[in-house]
């Protein structure tokens, strides 16, 4: 059985988060599975919050908000400290 890192991807469909939608897919790996979320969606809004998402985009990584998410948008260099884009 192969492990993937889950990355959600959660957005408004804003051009905002089709940029963040768009890096994140382009540092994925083979080990990540990405998922992009509408925030329309009640119970993605519902998952959202749970995780702490505060602003759209935002990024989770197997379950955990990525820290460049809390305060302010993704970028490259946390998302990848966070995993996405290295083999697991």
């Amino acid at each position: 059985m192969t492990t993937k890192r889950r990355v959600e991807v959660f957005s408004a469909g804003c051009p905002v988060c089709d940029e963040t939608t768009a890096l994140v897919k382009r540092i994925a790996c083979p080990s990540c599975d990405v998922t992009v979320l509408d925030m329309n969606d009640a119970s993605v809004a519902a998952r959202a919050k749970s995780l702490g998402v505060r602003v759209v985009p935002a990024v989770a990584i197997d379950g955990r908000l990525a820290d460049c998410c809390a305060g302010h948008g993704p970028d490259e260099t946390t998302l990848r400290a966070a995993g996405v884009g290295r083999q697991i």
